[in-house]
């Protein structure tokens, strides 16, 4: 897979340069955003905005160093005003961000918003409806919360993020139980 000549959608064209992801190569956490921001385009890097900046405050609340986790995008190339990725975006990403998953081997994947919720936990579903449940994929848990992003427009939600946050600092240090992580039965 040849990524900086991608040619899958229109993002390419006029994105500065592919925001892929970075992070420790054999991490046990990976967090998937929707797309990179204006600052992420610029600097080539995913979650250096103020919502990156965000993020790193709550990495560290849970006592995880971010250069312990790999982060990434659904999609890759920044959307025209910093617009929500269209479906066919991100299914033009999908296949590479399912490359990055195989290669890196997270045993715990955060999906950060509602498109990646959709591409890794269940289509279809809402964030409202399923933030902090926690489901099984491939050996994976995956635990879907909001995207800091949304917690900067909307802080009522940072509760709700700390509390999906307290789950995956419960996985990521080895201490989850039934009865402290809420399951998901999805179908």
């Amino acid at each position: 897979m040849v990524f900086s000549n991608c040619q899958n959608c229109e993002l390419r064209l006029q994105a500065k340069q592919p925001v892929f992801g970075e992070g420790n190569p054999e991490a046990d956490l990976m967090l998937v955003g929707e797309a990179p921001g204006a600052d992420e385009d610029r600097l080539g890097r995913p979650f250096v905005g103020r919502a990156g900046q965000l993020l790193d405050k709550i990495l560290q609340a849970i006592n995880v160093a971010r250069k312990e986790t790999y982060i990434t995008n659904v999609v890759k190339c920044r959307p025209p005003n910093n617009r929500y990725p269209v479906g066919a975006e991100a299914d033009a990403c999908f296949p590479y961000l399912v490359r990055q998953i195989e290669l890196i081997k997270p045993k715990i994947i955060v999906c950060l918003g509602a498109l990646a919720t959709n591409y890794l936990y269940c289509r279809g579903v809402k964030i409202n409806a399923v933030h902090g449940k926690l489901i099984h994929k491939g050996g994976i848990a995956v635990v879907p919360t909001f995207h800091p992003a949304a917690l900067l427009r909307d802080p009522s939600k940072k509760k709700l993020a700390w509390h999906d946050f307290k789950i995956v600092r419960e996985l990521y240090r080895g201490k989850s139980s039934k009865s402290s992580v809420q399951e998901a039965e999805i179908q």
